[in-house]
Order: structure tokens, then C-alpha cells, then sequence
């Protein structure tokens, strides 16, 4: 595979559309000991845990892999965290994990998957509220693992408990521990020169064990075909960085419940009770509805010999033993400039790992991501090849309200209401669509994927899960595929998750998006659908019709194509024998009527293997597909 004028083509020419999934949602945490967020222990010892069997146990791989395979999928996000290959310390790689990785890999491999590896996490790591970093990463900065939540540092599910209000995990961004590992990661010799790891400035030290730790899991992958490419990360976050008042909330994705400011933040954590506003968002925006105070103990979250970065920054300092701010717009420059986080931090961290992750396999692509429902690194041809812009997006106020109302939503990107199903269809198509001319104007036209987007499966207080009836689910995501559809957008839902319960969802902060539950497909009507894979040419029309089981697709047929167009379409989709048309025009007729047709088009319909073979004519065509179940 290989890109030519933003899309991927195979090694017959053909145009392919990538259409998968994320596996898995529990491969956020380790099997053992189980790692679910609900299980109040499940942070202990964490230079002993395995992450062998996520995303599932080799004896079951092949059942799980035939069956994605068989609902068409031809490319899956593979899920690994940092944590899961380094978890017992640095440089002590978990080889034993590898080596089982290898074998899912090879399994993919084997059934024409291709794989797509995201170095994943949510909010830096477990211990913070979400996944992806070891728990030694904080604990090389001086903080204490057993203080992250007496001093309002993070939230998580384990100290909670249940039951986790809703949404609440994207806030740890704003807290102080992730706040400021993402800040002294990208940007630590920039704002926190003094502080040092082993010797190390503590961007560096990290960056370079993140660097080597997934360089060295792609030289045990190194014989695996099916990898196409990597993530640098999943959707990095600024941290502190662009804040132009600390006394304020910035950088927040929502702002729900109790959130300090970044200088409260930094204050707890040096052992000062903040009392912090609590954020309420609705349709009509954001207000603060009462106060909490954090750290009531006067805790310090650092171990001994250990003080905050930020207070050696000269960020704040004390005055007659209270916290004072010195610098409230410390984050807010980069030499001498506003700062622009994606292109002055994320940007050459995106390079630098692109540029180490080549030196095992040259034409890897790089998927980049930028900040969740923020702003994007541009990428020039000098820049380096094999860019893929993989932008991610969620219909925003059905995963935060667990509701979903066909003639009613709020855009992701700037909050506006929209009204009427047209009208919403069309607002997701507005905002896919704005991603890609991103892409086109400012990323040399790099070939687009959409990494992730789904719908939580426990809408309206898990009703369906009763009732046993998804027609909103089906809805939604019906909505979304079409919105995808319309812009030929290569795409992976969020997600397959083998061991999800409708009582536990996926395992992780008790989000529940999972296609798959207790052993059967949910709402398979919304994402199960035909689609061409590989075109002998260019795409112009598609659409699928899942309440009158009809297909409808437009392509340009291509000289340099070699293979024939391959449709995935299941019998399950139009029945056994459903009235199939296929017909060949001229390239210069708009109007495709039966009468300007050039020549029969032959094609064949592999019902065993699902896919339906379209052989074009020899001289330039636009080829009618017409499929009616």
C-alpha cells in the first residue's frame, strides 16, 4: 500500500477505502491483575501487571478476528499503551507481551487485516484517571502515586467509586498531575529547565523512553505485513501550555464538576486547600454552580527532596504561608511570541518519533493526531512522507448526554445548536468535511482517516438493554456512517471490546461504545454495511440504503488499475439473489441513462467471501453499480 494524491492504493492501483475498528476498549488496562477502573484496587503494584490476553487470549483470536473480518472490516486501530510494554520500569521491556502481540499481528495478517498501531492513552496514564503512561513516569518527577487524590491532582474511578459521573474522566486534563506531565513532556525544557530526570532534562529523559519503548515494540513487529503504520499518540494534550491566565480554565474539553484553575491546581499539590468552582455545561454553555474545596488535609503530593517544577519556575511562590502567583501568563509565550502548541511542541515531537520509528521500517506511514476538538500540526512535503491526517470525531452531545435525538445536536466544534435531522446530517458532514480541507490546505493534501467515533451504547439509561430494540442506536449510527460515506472518508469506529458487559461497558471509566457485548453484535444494522474496498479507479458516489437494502455506487474506471473493483456485501445486507445492475458510460456523459451505455460490464458475486467483483472495460468508463435486496 501506498499514497498518491491523498489516497491509498494497492499494488494492482486500485483506490482503497480503509473501513475498521479500534480493538480493543479494555486494552486500556492490564488483565493481570484484571485492570478494570471499577475495581477500587486495580492501581496496586503496577510494575507487576500484564497486559498478555488484551485485546484477547490467543486461543480465542481467530473467533474474534473471522468475525471482524467477516463484517468487512479491512483495517483495525490496534491498541497499546506505553504502560503495557514498559510497565516494570525503565528500559524493562515485557517481552513476554511483545511476543503475544506478534502472534495477533501475524493473525491479521494471515486474514488480509491491515493494522494501524496507536500508542495509546487518555490523560497520561492510569494513575492520573486514564491509560497509557507506566506509573514510574510520575514517579521519576517526585510524585507520589498514593497522594494523586487526597491532593485533587486527579480523579479516578478507583477513588470514586461508583458510580463515575458521567464524562467526568476528559476533566483530569485540566488537574494538576496530567496537566503537568503533558507540559514537562513536550515542552519541559522550555518551562522547566531545572527540572531533571537521572541527569536528563525531563522532556528529553521522557520523550526518549516513550521513543525507544514503542521503537523497540515495532522491531519485535518488524516482520508483520499487515502494519501499515503508527500513531505517535493518541490525542495529545497541551497541558499548561497557551494558558494566558492561570487563575483561569483553559485547555479543557468540557468543564463538568469541580475543575481548579492551573494555579489552584498547582497550589494543592504543594499542600494549600483550594477551594475550586464547580462547572455545570449545557446546551446554552457553561456556569459555575458552587464550590468545593480540594486537599482539606494540607497534603503534599511530591516525595521528599521533590518540589513543584512550576514553584521552581518561579511560576508561584509563597508569601507569609499562603500560595502566591508570580507569572499568570508563564505558559503563554515561546520565544518572545504567543506560543502555538501544535506546531512550536507537538509538531517536532511528531517528527522526531516519525524519524526513529523509520530506522526499522523506512515506508511506514505516520498517522498524526492533533489536540481533542482543538487544533492540528500542519505537515509539508519537507516534512517527511507517508503523512495521514487522523483526526478524530465524536457527535458531542450524544456522548456526553448519553442521549441521542435525530432532530436535535450541538456541533463538537463550535457548540452551536442545530435543528432538524437534515440539517444535523448535514452539520456532520460539515465538520468531517472541514477536517479534510485541513488536511488539503495545510498538510500537502495528506490522505484523511477518521481514527475514531462511535456512539455509547447505553443511551437513556441503558433502555435497550431491556427492551432488547437499538432502532436510535441503528439511527445514530446510521447518521454517522453516511456522513462518512458522502466524503469517501476512511474510517475506524471506537470500538470492539470482547469482554464488554452491558453492567461494566468496556471496563475503563465506565464508557460502554463497544459494537460487541456479551458475546453478540449491537445495532449491527447501523455499522454493518456494504462498501467498495478497492476501486479500479475513482470513487464519485456511494450510498447505502439499510431500510430498502439498496446500493447505489459511481466510480471512474482507471487505466493503471490492474485488479477488479471489490464491493464487501453480505448476503445478510440484500438477501441471497438481489437484482444487481452493473453498466458502463461514456466519461464525458453526467447523466447515466441506459441508453449511453458503451459496453456490458461483467461481474461476479462471491457470496461465500462477501465480496461482489466488478470487471470494467478496457476503454476509460464511469461505472454504475446498482444493488436492490
Amino acid at each position: 500500500m501506498f499514497i498518491k494524491d491523498n489516497r491509498f492504493i494497492d499494488n494492482q492501483g486500485r483506490t482503497l477505502w480503509l473501513r475498521g475498528c479500534n480493538v480493543s476498549g479494555s486494552s486500556k488496562v492490564p488483565l493481570v491483575p484484571r485492570g478494570e477502573t471499577w475495581r477500587r484496587d486495580s492501581l496496586q503494584k503496577p510494575d507487576t501487571v500484564s497486559f498478555v490476553g488484551r485485546p484477547f487470549h490467543l486461543e480465542t483470536a481467530d473467533e474474534h478476528l473471522d468475525r471482524l473480518a467477516s463484517w468487512g472490516f479491512n483495517l483495525i486501530r490496534l491498541i497499546v499503551t506505553w504502560e503495557a510494554i514498559e510497565h516494570a520500569g525503565p528500559g524493562i521491556y515485557d517481552e513476554e507481551y511483545l511476543a503475544y502481540l506478534r502472534k495477533i499481528v501475524k493473525k491479521c495478517e494471515e486474514r488480509g487485516i491491515w493494522v494501524y498501531m496507536d500508542p495509546h492513552q487518555d490523560v497520561w496514564s492510569r494513575w492520573t484517571g486514564g491509560d497509557g503512561a507506566p506509573a514510574w513516569t510520575l514517579e521519576k518527577v517526585g510524585i507520589r502515586l498514593d497522594r494523586i487524590g487526597p491532593t485533587g491532582a486527579a480523579l479516578t474511578h478507583q477513588e470514586l467509586g461508583d458510580p463515575i459521573p458521567k464524562m467526568m474522566w476528559p476533566t483530569n486534563y485540566n488537574r494538576y498531575a496530567a496537566a503537568t506531565m503533558f507540559t514537562l513532556f513536550f515542552a519541559g525544557n522550555t518551562y522547566a529547565p531545572a527540572c531533571t530526570i537521572d541527569g536528563q532534562s525531563a522532556q528529553d529523559w521522557l520523550q526518549e523512553r516513550y521513543i525507544a519503548a514503542f521503537r523497540h515494540c515495532y522491531r519485535r513487529l518488524k516482520d508483520c505485513k499487515a502494519i501499515i503504520g503508527w500513531g505517535a499518540m493518541n490525542e495529545p494534550h497541551q497541558g499548561f501550555i497557551g494558558y494566558q491566565d492561570l487563575t483561569g480554565l483553559k485547555n479543557n474539553s468540557i468543564a463538568l464538576g469541580p475543575i481548579p484553575s492551573a494555579f489552584q491546581a498547582m497550589a494543592a499539590a504543594s499542600g494549600y486547600p483550594m477551594r475550586i468552582p464547580v462547572y455545570k455545561t449545557g446546551i446554552f454553555g457553561t456556569r459555575i454552580t458552587g464550590f468545593e474545596t480540594i486537599n482539606n488535609s494540607g497534603t503534599s503530593l511530591f516525595q521528599e527532596g521533590f518540589t513543584c517544577p512550576w514553584k521552581l519556575a518561579g511560576v508561584w511562590g509563597e508569601d507569609q504561608g499562603k500560595p502566591v502567583l508570580l507569572k499568570k501568563d508563564y505558559f503563554a509565550t515561546y520565544q518572545k511570541r504567543p506560543v502555538c502548541f501544535t506546531e512550536d511542541f507537538l509538531k517536532p515531537f511528531i517528527k522526531k518519533f516519525r524519524e526513529r520509528m523509520n530506522e526499522v521500517n523506512v515506508g511506514s506511514f505516520v498517522f498524526i493526531e492533533g489536540i481533542p476538538n482543538g487544533a492540528h500540526p500542519s505537515w509539508q512535503k519537507e516534512d517527511g512522507t507517508g503523512a495521514v491526517h487522523a483526526f478524530h470525531w465524536y457527535d458531542g452531545a450524544t456522548l456526553f448526554s448519553k442521549t441521542f435525538n435525530p432532530h436535535l445536536s450541538v456541533r463538537a466544534d463550535n457548540r452551536k445548536l442545530v435543528f432538524g435531522k437534515k440539517a444535523v446530517l448535514k452539520s456532520f458532514i460539515d465538520q468531517l468535511a472541514d477536517d479534510i480541507q485541513w488536511a488539503k490546505e495545510h498538510m500537502n493534501n495528506a490522505p484523511c482517516l477518521l481514527g475514531e467515533f462511535g456512539l455509547p451504547f447505553d443511551l437513556f439509561n441503558k433502555k435497550a438493554y431491556k427492551t432488547g430494540n437499538y432502532h436510535r442506536h441503528i439511527e445514530a449510527l446510521d447518521m454517522y456512517y453516511k456522513a462518512i460515506e458522502s466524503l469517501f472518508l476512511h474510517a475506524t469506529i471506537w470500538n470492539y471490546t470482547p469482554d464488554n458487559t452491558h453492567a461494566r461497558g468496556d471496563g475503563w471509566n465506565d464508557e460502554d461504545l463497544s459494537i460487541f457485548s456479551e458475546g453478540s453484535p449491537r445495532a449491527m444494522e447501523g455499522w454493518h454495511r456494504p462498501f467498495p474496498r478497492a476501486i479500479a479507479g475513482t470513487p464519485e458516489f456511494f450510498s447505502w440504503n439499510y431500510r430498502r437494502k439498496e446500493v447505489q455506487f459511481i466510480y471512474r474506471t482507471s487505466t493503471n488499475a490492474e485488479g477488479p473493483t471489490e464491493i464487501y456485501l453480505h448476503t445478510s445486507h440484500v438477501g441471497q439473489a438481489p437484482k444487481i445492475e452493473v453498466a458502463a458510460f461514456p466519461t464525458d456523459r453526467q447523466e447515466l441513462e441506459a441508453q449511453t451505455t458503451t459496453e456490458a460490464t461483467q461481474y461476479a458475486w462471491d457470496r461465500d467471501n462477501s465480496i461482489l467483483y466488478v470487471i470494467h472495460p478496457e476503454r476509460p468508463s464511469r461505472i454504475l453499480v446498482h444493488i436492490q435486496g
